[in-house]
Formats: structure tokens, C-alpha cells, sequence
């Protein structure tokens, strides 16, 4: 395939607006250029307007590698902020900007440009690619979980995940948490609170003792760091003389395996439960997302392959790293049998979801010829 091309297909699919809910158009467009390539395609449909796809190359054989894209992005904000239309590929100084550009539609056409031009060379797998392309990662790794609870990612041996990785690869994360709390409280007049309940002082009430129990916690993983915890959001009351009748607050956990996501269920719902025990407080909690840490082999093949790839095209060495954000692959490893993953992926993760995301042409282009090599090295193990 001429460069030209592989920068068109991208190009082709950052100007598909796919913020999270609109991801079909994305699959029907890599189904029909599978197609047009003599590669079979299968929707699998998770929502109105919203489609996974999984497609396949290669034989029956003793081993299955797994590509996978998400084909979701984030919404592009404020437009009068960015330097280009979001939803218009361009390029420009040896970048392509656009929403998705790096997070992270350069990593799935690499994968599909790479599956294709295998196919086209009649290279030889004895075995199997099979591309995992999912919907709404952003919003609770929706389409991972589907793919997987459907039995996608049971035959998989190995798994390699286009999210953005800058120079390096990664092959373990954290878990995250999403939770809302919400404070039902009276309202009265701010002049006679006596005859309200305040449900924004009750809900500092949680948040006070979740910020404590935060401070108390001691333990730190040597791979992946500190836990943490933030308060994203918060909303409450509709009139400055009135006393709030109800206030929201929302937040997100990274865990780790020392302070795991069973834990941090417990002291919350604890929490909850005491302080709903005094008078007037009425909390209530829901976890919202609740992904777990992902750990790998840092010496599995797969890991070693993307190792050599990289050194290979690029003449210098790349590190294992763990991440502090997470990724699909905390679905895809809930599949009956357990396999290596690595995160490997053009473009750099400090650039997603901002203003003016973009990508650096070459290294979406080296991505592709490294994602080839690591496929045919795989299989001739």
C-alpha cells in the first residue's frame, strides 16, 4: 500500500465523528475496505448506531493473536479552541490533527492497514489475527466487555492494544472506579436553615471521611505507584437563599493490587452506612465503573517481539512501563483462558482528549511496518 494511502484511511476515519455513541460508521468504513481487500468482517452490535467489529486473517492454527482499537473518541470540546475542524484531518508539519488522531484511531488503522497488507503479500500465518475493534472505551470499556462476555477473546494467546504508548511499551495498569454519591436534604429559606437539611453539608460529610480514609492509606505498589482518588464533580442546590434539597458529587479511583477495588467497595459503602445513621443525612452510593489493575508478563513473546519491532525499524531500544490510565484490556483479560497483553501504540497518551490532538505521520506509518513484523515473527516463534 502506498504511504499516501495508509495516511488516507486514517484521514478517512478521523473525519468520521464517532464521539462515543456513533461508532458503526467507523466499522462499516473498515468492513468495506476489509472487504474491497478479500478480508470477512463481523458486526457485532451493541447499540443503535454503535457496532463492534471483528475481522480475521491467516489460517487454523495452533495460535491466535488479538489486535484491538477502540473507535470511540471524546467529545472535541470547545471547536473556537481548536487550530483545525476537529472532524477534518490535517495535515500539516509532519502531523495529523483531529480528534482521535492519537487516541487512538492512528493505532487501529495501523492494526487494519497491517492485517491488510499481510493478506496482500500472501505472508504466510500459521495461525490466526484477529482484530478486536471496540465501542465506547471512554465510557466504561463498553464494547471489550461485550466482545468478551460473547466468548471474542477465548481463543486469543496473546493481545496487542493500539492505545497510545509513546516510545515505550506497556504491560500492566491500573484499575479504575467511577462512583456517584448522592445528598437528599429539604429545602427551606437561608434565613430559617433550621427548617431544611442541607444536602450539600452532608455530602462533605462523605467526602470529609473519604479524604481521611485517603490520607490513612500507607501502601504503594513498587510497579504501578499510589492509589488515588479525586472528586470530578459536583453539583448542588438552585438558588443562593435557598437551602439545597440535593447535591451530587462523582469521582474517580486508580487502585492498585495493594488497595484493590473489593476494598475501596467496603470502606465506602461503610462509610455510607455510618453516616446515614445520623439524623437527616441520606446518602446514597453507586459505582458507576469498576475495572481492575491489569498485570502481564513483561518477559512474554509478545512483549519481547514488540521490543525487537520497535529496535528493528527504529535503530534504538524502548522500555516496559506500566500506566497509571487503563485500557480494554481490563475486559479482555475476564476471558476464560489467560494471555499476555502489551499496550503498543502510535502516537502519545499526554496528547488525547486535548485541543489540537494530533499525531506524528511517521511514527503512525513505522507503527504499521513494526505491527507486520511483530505478526510474522510471532507465528515463526
Amino acid at each position: 500500500m502506498e504511504q499516501q494511502e495508509r495516511v488516507q484511511i486514517l484521514k478517512d476515519i478521523i473525519n468520521i465523528d464517532s464521539t462515543n455513541g456513533n461508532e458503526e460508521a467507523v466499522a462499516s468504513y473498515l468492513s468495506d475496505l476489509f472487504a474491497r481487500h478479500g478480508i470477512d468482517s463481523k458486526k457485532v452490535q451493541f447499540a443503535e448506531k454503535r457496532a463492534n467489529l471483528v475481522s480475521e486473517i491467516g489460517e487454523s492454527g495452533k495460535r491466535v493473536l488479538g489486535f484491538s482499537g477502540h473507535m470511540d473518541v471524546v467529545d472535541a470540546g470547545d471547536l473556537s479552541k481548536w487550530s483545525f475542524p476537529p472532524f477534518e484531518a490535517t495535515e500539516k508539519d509532519g502531523k495529523l490533527y483531529g480528534r482521535g488522531s492519537t487516541d487512538m484511531k492512528s493505532g487501529l488503522a495501523a492494526m487494519v492497514i497491517a492485517m491488510i497488507e499481510l493478506k496482500d503479500e500472501k505472508k504466510a500465518l500459521p495461525g490466526k489475527v484477529k482484530l478486536l475493534a471496540t465501542v465506547g472505551e471512554e465510557v466504561g470499556e463498553l464494547g471489550a466487555e461485550q466482545l468478551t462476555s460473547n466468548g471474542y477473546a477465548d481463543d486469543l494467546d496473546a493481545l496487542v492494544i493500539g492505545e497510545p504508548s509513546g516510545p515505550q511499551i506497556c504491560f500492566a495498569h491500573k484499575g479504575s472506579m467511577n462512583y456517584t454519591v448522592t445528598s437528599i436534604g429539604k429545602n427551606a429559606h437561608s434565613s430559617m436553615p433550621q427548617l431544611g437539611v442541607n444536602a450539600i453539608d452532608n455530602l462533605m460529610l462523605f467526602y470529609n471521611e473519604v479524604e481521611k480514609f485517603v490520607a490513612s492509606v500507607n501502601e504503594t505498589s513498587k510497579l504501578l505507584g499510589d492509589f488515588t482518588h479525586n472528586a470530578t464533580v459536583v453539583t448542588g442546590g438552585n438558588q443562593v437563599n435557598s437551602i439545597p434539597e440535593f447535591a451530587k458529587l462523582q469521582g474517580n479511583i486508580r487502585t492498585i493490587p495493594e488497595v484493590d477495588n473489593a476494598e475501596i467497595q467496603s470502606v465506602f459503602k461503610k462509610i455510607v452506612d455510618r453516616l446515614n445513621e445520623q439524623a437527616d443525612v441520606k446518602l446514597n452510593l453507586v459505582w458507576d465503573y469498576n475495572k481492575l489493575p491489569v498485570f502481564s508478563d513483561k518477559d512474554s513473546s509478545i512483549a519481547k517481539l514488540a521490543q525487537q519491532g520497535y529496535k528493528n525499524k527504529m535503530g534504538e531500544s524502548i522500555p516496559l512501563v506500566a500506566s497509571p490510565g487503563t485500557t480494554d484490556a481490563a475486559e479482555f483479560i475476564k476471558a476464560k483462558k489467560e494471555f499476555p497483553v502489551i499496550i503498543f501504540g502510535p502516537g502519545n497518551a499526554q496528547l488525547a482528549h486535548q485541543v489540537d490532538e494530533c499525531v506524528d505521520v511517521k511514527n503512525y506509518l513505522d507503527m504499521i511496518d513494526i505491527y507486520k513484523e511483530m505478526v510474522i515473527n510471532y507465528f515463526n516463534q
